[in-house]
């Protein structure tokens, strides 16, 4: 049952993915070439990456205070 519910959720998440803002639609629209909505795609991925890396270097950062944490000598008392 949960992995129905799952995949329902998943299924419904990703109809609704296909939103575009008005500004860019109007844009794609009115292009002529091929070249603009390229440019379009290409911005949208480089803007996409910072979120991710950001992401990325917190994870790492987390990891590695753990790890120093766990490999630190116990205090004998």
């Amino acid at each position: 049952m949960k992995n129905v519910v799952y995949t329902l959720t998943v299924l419904f998440m990703a109809l609704s993915a296909n939103a575009q803002c008005a500004m860019c639609r109007a844009a794609l629209e009115s292009s002529d070439s091929g070249i603009k909505p390229e440019a379009v795609n290409d911005g949208i991925v480089y803007l996409m990456i910072f979120p991710y890396l950001l992401v990325a270097l917190a994870g790492y950062a987390v990891y590695r205070l753990r790890k120093k944490k766990n490999e630190l000598p116990e205090a004998e008392g």
